[in-house]
C-alpha cells in the first residue's frame, strides 16, 4: 500500500458532499412520493370507512391506491392490503398464513437467510425448519424440496433477494417444489420490488414502500385468491387482511404513486446502478488487502454490494466512513439484544466481521462512488494500523 493511501486520516471530518449509500435500509423519497403525499393530505385525512362525503372521498383515494399497487404488482386489487410497516406485513403474512393452514400442520420451512422479521414470527409459530444456502447466499434447492415435502408443513418462506448481500433467490424453482406438495409460498420481496421482477408461483408476498422511495410506515401484503389466511390478531375476525389501527392514507397514496414512477425508471436505473456496483466490486477487491466481496457476482440485485474486511471492527469502520461523509450499513454489526453477528453471513459461511453493505439509489452519482472508493483503502488501513496490525 503506497504512502498516499496511508496518509488518509480515517478519523477526519467529512470532506465533500455527504453521500447516502444505504438505500437497502431506506431509499431517499422519490420526488413523486413527496408530491403525492402533499396532494393526498387535502382529501385523505378522513376515515375511509365512513359514509359521509369526506369519508367517501378518502375511500376513493384508498381504492385508487389499492388498484395502482395491484396493477404495479400484476395482481388483483382485492388481493392487496396495507399494513403499518414492512415488518408488520411480514408478521401478518407468516402468522396469518400459518393460522389459515392449521389443519395441515404447524411447521414453517424457511431459508436460513430470511429477514429477522420472519425469524421472530417463526419463533411464535411453533416448529420451524431452516434451509441452508451456499457460499454465494443462494438457496439449497435439494434441501428445500426435501423440507417442504415433509409431513406437517403449513407454510414456506423465501426472501426474493438477500437484503444483506443482494443474491437473488430461485423463487420460481422453490415455488414449483411447494406446489408439488400443496404448500403455500410466502415471498418477502422488500428488496426486489422496484428493482427486479419477482417470479410468479408465490401465494403471499410482502413489500415495504420506503425501500423503493415511498414514505415510511406503509407495508404491502398480497394474499392470492384461494389462499387460506386468517387474521393472527385478537378481536379481528376478518378473513381478508386489514391493517391494525387507522390507515395512513396519504402515505399509502404516495407509496402507490412512487411505485409507478420507480417501475417506469427500473430498467434504466438497473443498468446504471449495475455498472456502479461492478466498479465497487472490482475496485474494492483490487485496492483493499484481505477483503472478501460476498454474494453472487451475477445473480444479484443491481444496487447492492457487500464486502468484509479481515482484522477490522465493523462498527469502527462504519463510524469512520460516516466521518468522511459516507452513510453505509453493515450486516455484521452486533446488536445489544443478541450480541451476535449477522445470521445471513453466518449461514453463508463467509467472513462476518468488518462488513460493509453499500446500496445505491436514483440519486447516487459516479462521483459519490469514486470518492468512496478513493477514501475506503485509507480508512481500512488506518483502523488496522491503530489496532497494531
Amino acid at each position: 500500500m503506497d504512502d498516499t493511501v496511508r496518509k488518509v486520516d480515517y478519523r477526519a471530518d467529512p470532506a465533500g458532499t455527504p453521500a447516502y449509500l444505504d438505500a437497502a435500509s431506506a431509499a431517499p423519497p422519490h420526488p413523486v412520493a413527496r408530491q403525492a403525499l402533499l396532494a393526498a393530505q387535502a382529501d385523505g385525512w378522513a376515515d375511509p370507512d365512513r359514509l359521509y362525503a369526506a369519508g367517501r372521498r378518502a375511500q376513493q383515494l384508498r381504492e385508487a391506491a389499492q388498484g395502482s399497487i395491484a396493477e404495479s404488482l400484476e395482481v388483483r386489487p382485492d388481493e392487496v392490503s396495507f399494513q403499518p410497516s414492512g415488518t408488520a406485513a411480514v408478521h401478518a403474512a407468516v402468522l396469518g398464513g400459518l393460522a389459515g393452514r392449521a389443519r395441515a400442520g404447524r411447521t414453517l420451512v424457511h431459508s436460513a437467510i430470511e429477514h429477522s422479521a420472519v425469524l421472530h414470527a417463526a419463533a411464535l409459530a411453533g416448529a420451524a425448519v431452516p434451509v441452508g444456502v451456499d457460499l454465494t447466499g443462494r438457496l439449497d434447492l435439494d434441501a428445500w424440496r426435501a423440507a417442504v415435502g415433509s409431513d406437517g408443513v403449513a407454510l414456506a418462506s423465501l426472501i426474493s433477494a438477500s437484503h444483506e448481500v443482494g443474491t437473488v433467490q430461485p423463487v420460481a424453482a422453490a415455488a414449483e417444489a411447494c406446489a408439488e406438495h400443496g404448500v403455500p409460498l410466502f415471498v418477502d420481496a422488500a428488496q426486489s420490488i422496484g428493482r427486479v421482477p419477482v417470479p410468479p408461483g408465490w401465494s403471499l408476498l410482502t413489500a415495504s414502500a420506503h425501500k423503493w422511495g415511498g414514505p415510511a410506515g406503509v407495508g404491502v401484503l398480497v394474499v392470492r385468491k384461494g389462499v387460506r389466511w386468517l387474521s393472527p390478531y385478537p378481536g379481528d375476525d376478518r378473513h381478508r387482511p386489514r391493517p391494525v389501527g387507522a390507515l395512513d392514507l396519504p402515505a399509502v397514496v404516495a407509496a402507490a404513486a412512487s411505485l409507478r414512477a420507480v417501475l417506469a425508471e427500473a430498467k434504466t436505473e438497473a443498468a446504471r446502478l449495475t455498472a456502479l456496483v461492478e466498479r465497487i466490486r472490482a475496485t474494492v477487491a483490487a485496492t483493499v488487502p484481505d477483503v472478501e466481496v460476498v454474494g453472487d457476482p451475477v445473480r444479484r440485485l443491481p444496487h447492492l454490494v457487500t464486502f468484509s474486511c479481515l482484522y477490522v471492527d465493523g462498527e469502527a469502520l462504519l463510524h469512520a466512513l460516516d466521518r468522511h461523509g459516507f452513510a453505509v450499513s453493515s450486516g455484521s454489526s452486533c446488536t445489544a439484544s443478541t450480541l451476535r453477528p449477522s445470521h445471513v453471513l453466518e449461514a453463508m459461511g463467509v467472513l462476518s466481521h468488518g462488513n460493509v453493505r453499500v446500496s445505491l439509489h436514483r440519486e447516487t452519482t459516479e462521483d459519490d462512488v469514486d470518492r468512496f472508493l478513493a477514501v475506503l483503502p485509507g480508512v481500512v488501513a488506518g483502523i488496522r494500523e491503530e489496532a497494531g496490525l
